[in-house]
């Protein structure tokens, strides 16, 4: 008799939600504490940034990122750095003619747009500053008033504080 009781299912099986609610919530909190304090830039793994002790903040722009084998704008590869390094113009022209596209710089017409444009570069501390510059002077080129060079913020001395 024991055998056809235990291929019966139970008809007063319930389950238990109480757990789940009480992990969830303490994931929300750590979620929404940790969270606030994150700064969203993009970054390749390819790429180690230079260290600065600038205060200031990033603003979301337009965003340049120099590899050691590509050149990204908003996350789409527009040039390789052997065709940077292989041409003597002192800009880069792929970069000049998706940097000038109407969905990145908007209208242009206006003097004031134009100034207040912002781009940053994204560079791997390894590369040579000649990259970097062409890099740049084509951002300028493409009526960006405004360009940034993204670094990671380096932690204070414990003795500089007092």
């Amino acid at each position: 008799m024991s055998l056809l009781n235990r291929s019966q299912p139970r008809s007063d099986a319930e389950l238990n939600l109480i757990p789940l609610i009480d992990i969830m919530s303490v994931m929300v909190a750590f979620l929404l504490i940790y969270s606030t304090e994150v700064e969203v830039v993009q970054n390749s793994k390819g790429i180690e940034i230079p260290q600065s002790t600038a205060e200031v903040k990033p603003q979301n722009t337009v965003v340049v990122m120099i590899t050691k084998e590509h050149v990204f704008v908003q996350g789409e590869a527009v040039a390789t750095i052997a065709e940077v390094q292989g041409t003597q113009t002192p800009l880069v022209e792929p970069l000049r003619e998706v940097l000038e596209r109407p969905m990145l710089t908007g209208k242009k017409s206006d003097a004031d747009t134009v100034a207040a444009s912002e781009v940053t570069v994204i560079a791997d501390k390894s590369l040579p500053f000649d990259i970097v510059k062409r890099v740049m002077a084509t951002c300028s080129a493409s009526s960006y008033g405004k360009i940034s060079l993204a670094v990671l913020q380096k932690e204070k001395a414990a003795n500089a504080a007092s």
